[in-house]
């Protein structure tokens, strides 16, 4: 299943939907303050019936694969919600999804749904970046009396300061596609040139410091 032909067709994908955006002359501003020459927008996914079929069956396939153990299918809030919902379901399993922040009203909820004590759980995310939306939600459902036993996103950034992080706690990873190959198609398509294709390296090594 984790084949370099899936993982080039769902970049195909994804550029050709807009999903993901590559302007290394006139960068991106994320929350953080960070300049990025890229722009991923995974809920394009949602209005593409062809694409969002692919992704949908790509998780499924990897959780077959390397999580066939799997109790329970949790989403990332937000944008992960709809993706563990269309695995769940394909999979008949039950879902839960976690929020970025308790509820601030009644039962004051941070994982809604039913999450059984001890269950083994597959986070779905839609993006890595940095992972530290990935871990709370990770650290959320552990506390709560999960077995998280794996993650799954459609795309990495693949900075090291997520890989370092996943790798200190334990997590095991596993994505559809991810930056190199997204740049190893766009480069093919005529999207970016040699010099554009240089930036967005050194952008990936050391985003916090860009400068195009």
């Amino acid at each position: 299943m984790e084949n370099l032909a899936f993982k080039q067709q769902l970049a195909e994908y994804l550029l050709k939907i807009q999903a993901v955006k590559l302007q290394p002359n006139e960068p991106f501003t994320w929350a953080s303050g960070w300049q990025s020459p890229i722009y991923c927008d995974n809920r394009k996914i949602l209005s593409h019936q062809d694409v969002r079929t692919y992704v949908k069956n790509g998780l499924c396939d990897l959780i077959n694969a390397y999580f066939s153990d799997v109790d329970c299918i949790a989403g990332v809030a937000t944008a992960g919600i709809a993706h563990a919902a269309l695995v769940a379901d394909a999979l008949n399993l039950p879902m839960v999804y976690v929020r970025s922040s308790a509820k601030s009203h009644g039962l004051a909820n941070l994982i809604e749904g039913e999450l059984r004590h001890g269950s083994r759980v597959v986070v779905i995310e839609d993006t890595i970046s940095t992972g530290g939306s990935s871990m709370k939600a990770i650290k959320d459902l552990r506390h709560a009396g999960a077995e998280v036993i794996g993650l799954m996103a459609i795309f990495k950034y693949g900075f090291q300061v997520s890989k370092d992080l996943f790798h200190n706690e334990g997590v095991v990873v596993k994505t559809l596609t991810n930056y190199a190959t997204l740049l190893e198609v766009a480069k093919k398509q005529a999207l970016i040139s040699e010099n554009d294709l240089e930036s967005l390296n050194l952008w990936q090594e050391s985003p916090s410091s860009w400068n195009n």
